[in-house]
This record gives structure tokens, sequence and C-alpha cells, in this order.
């Protein structure tokens, strides 16, 4: 199928980014555009993928044999190739902005941040797309440590090095959750691949802990409070074509891997499990508004606005799961729809933010927007995008960021 094409150039294409980033290295200015170029075309044949699966249907691809762990697939069903879709839309906008961006970065390891970044896409289309529980978790953690990179690539300054040392604890912390809660799957199935997962026969003790491990792991990676303290870290230290990414793309990995547990491998289960989901929700909504409150920097005031979106994803999956529970799948399927379509468009404006944020930051030099004013002045057109963006994130109608809150 088309699509199968689309996937397997955009993984080659990605990995011939990371390639060219250390063919390239003593010609930065070449480097800077080769392997962001690639980027950009890794994101937008990811875009086409997803776009065909949508069209044609389901596709599995074996990738390789994995001694007696089995036959390692990609599966790219609709789940899938919604995050794909997600995935390469901001990925492009990230990559077509980040030439430009990263001239303030010769001389100083260019060669890393480039290769580094084509090796986060490329991890993130694989964690959508792998379906085999041990590869998953290789390459959940090959996706983490290269964003540790990026977060640290400026390690020379001492709050650069602090937050990536506690994104790399916390990251960890939460990766050996979902390995539990994989470990446990994987036993009562009798495999890895995630088609046996589905049919594992848990007690309701096992469901429950499943259930908390995978809440709490993937947690992590998406910012819920309480395990959200690396995030407002992290976000800022990072370049800004990178925050874009993280912010926008990166934590919604979190949120496929609790929809593909959730909806895949457990099913319904009990009201409490949707209750506590939405408890957390409403803590991470209302705490992540007041912690934007107080900031003075900007990208850790969009930082912590993360966190609150985030809170809104869950508060729409909480729900979707006490409706499940409690008999009611037209309502269990409208909210199931509203956190997946916020989760759309929370990485669309949240990327241009950004970017936003970015441009700022390289024209004036600081991130405190206290002592900013008048840019409009100087800068009319990143003024009107960001305008664009702070009346989507802030729900105005008839904007998109309206249009999944209400629902």
């Amino acid at each position: 199928m088309i699509a199968s094409q689309f996937y397997v150039l955009s993984l080659g294409t990605l990995c011939l980014g990371v390639v060219s980033a250390f063919v390239l290295r003593p010609k930065e200015q070449l480097l800077n555009q080769v392997a962001h170029s690639l980027a950009a075309l890794g994101n937008v044949l990811a875009v086409l993928c997803a776009i065909f699966i949508f069209a044609q249907g389901e596709i599995s691809l074996p990738l390789f044999d994995w001694l007696s762990m089995g036959t390692v697939t990609a599966r790219l069903d609709y789940l899938a190739a919604f995050f794909m879709l997600v995935m390469g839309i901001a990925g492009t906008a990230a990559s077509i902005y980040a030439p430009d961006y990263c001239h303030e970065y010769y001389g100083r390891r260019l060669w890393l941040m480039a290769a580094s970044f084509n090796a986060f896409l490329l991890s993130m289309i694989l964690v959508f797309t792998i379906s085999h529980a041990a590869a998953f978790i290789v390459v959940w953690e090959t996706m983490s440590l290269t964003s540790f990179l990026l977060v640290n690539h400026e390690w020379e300054k001492e709050a650069n090095r602090r937050a990536a040392f506690v994104y790399l604890v916390m990251t960890h912390v939460g990766t050996v959750l979902i390995i539990s809660a994989f470990l446990l799957l994987a036993t009562a199935a009798g495999g890895f691949d995630f088609a046996l997962l589905k049919q594992a026969k848990l007690s309701g003790f096992e469901r429950n802990i499943v259930f908390l491990c995978a809440l709490l792991g993937f947690g992590t990676k998406a910012g819920m409070i309480p395990v959200h303290v690396w995030l407002p870290k992290a976000h800022p230290a990072a370049p800004s074509h990178v925050s874009a990414l993280m912010s926008g793309v990166m934590i919604k990995t979190a949120i496929y891997g609790l929809c593909r547990v959730l909806l895949d491998f457990l099913g319904p289960g009990p009201v409490w499990w949707g209750e506590l989901v939405m408890a957390l929700a409403i803590v991470s909504c209302v705490l992540g508004v007041l912690y934007a409150l107080m900031e003075h920097d900007l990208k850790r005031l969009l930082a912590y606005c993360s966190v609150d979106n985030i809170g809104i994803i869950l508060l729409a999956m909480g729900a979707g799961l006490t409706f499940s529970a409690s008999g009611q799948p037209v309502l269990a399927g409208l909210a199931w729809t509203a956190a997946l379509f916020h989760t759309l468009n929370h990485a669309l404006y949240k990327s241009l933010l950004f970017l936003g944020a970015g441009a700022v930051l390289h024209a004036t030099g600081t991130k405190d927007f206290e002592v900013l004013g008048g840019l409009i002045k100087k800068m009319p057109y990143t003024a009107f995008c960001f305008l664009i963006g702070s009346i989507a994130i802030s729900s105005l109608p008839p904007f998109n960021g309206f249009v999944s809150e209400w629902l």
C-alpha cells in the first residue's frame, strides 16, 4: 500500500537527517540547511502516510524477529495515524523554522543538535507505530534520551544542567512504571506483541495495578500534576523549535500510550478509574493556570499552560472512562473525541506560541516579558501569529481552542 511506502520513506529520510549531521559537521551552514530540510521532508511524508491510512485502512508491517521475544511489527492503525498526523504537522513547522533560528548555534555543537533533532522525530514516529511492548520501551527510551540531549544542549548553563537532570530522573521513574504495566500484561498474555496484550486475562486486582502504573507512568511524561515537576524546567531550557515539539507533541506520546492501554489492552473498567483521572485532571487544570499566572518567563508560562491543557485532555479521557463504566457508549465516544480533538488543537497553537516565543528571544535576548513592550511595532508578523495562538489558547470563539474545550 502507498501508506507503507510513505512510512518507510519517512523513517529513511529522518535516518538520513541524522547521518547528514555527522557527515556535514565541518560545514555548518550546509549542515543546517540539509539536516533540517530532511527533517521537514520526513514530517511531510509522515503526514501523507497518516492521510492514506485514513483513506485506505489499517496496515501492519513486520520489521524484524527479536530472538525469543517474537516478531516486531509496525502497526499503522487509525490511532497511530492520528498521532502521526499531529506530529507531522507540528514537526514540519518546527523543521522549517529551525534553520534561521539555529544560526546562533554555529560553532556551538550544531551537528549534535541537528542529529538529536532528527533522531527525536524518528523515535516519536516509532513510538506511535511500534506494536511490540519490549520494542516500544526501547524507542520510548530513545525518545527520552534524544530529548534529554536537546534540553541539555547548552550544558554550560547550570540551570539547563539542573533541568536536564530532573527531566532524566522523572522520565525514568515513569519508564519503570510503564515497564511494570507491560510486564504484567505480557505475563498474562504469553507474549509482547500488542495483539496478544489485548487478549491478556487479568484478575480485577491485576487490571487495577496495570491501570495505576500506566496512569502514573505515562502521566509523568505528560506533565500531569503531581508528577509534572520536570516540565516547567525542561521546556524553557531547550531550543525553541525543540520546546515547540516537546510541548506540542512529545507530551502527547503519553496521551497515545494511555489511549493504547485503556482502549486496546484493558477495556472498560470500574467507575473509579474515570473518577481518579478526572480528579487529577482538575488539579492539573487549576494549578497549571495558577502557576502560569505567577510566571514572568515567557517559555515557563507556556510550559505551565501545557500542564493545564494536559489536564483538559485527561478530563475528557476520565469522562470517557466513567461513561463507559456506566454503560453509556455514545457519551463515552463523545468524550474521547473531545480528548483527541484537543490533543490536535493544543499541538497546533502551543507549537505556534513556542515558535513565537523563540522569535522574541532571538530578537530581544530575554524571555522576561515584564521588561518587553512595543514589539508589535518592530515584529508585526510575530505579533500577529502570537495573537492568533493566544486567542486559540484562551478558548475564544471561533478559534480551534474554543471548539475542542467546548466539546
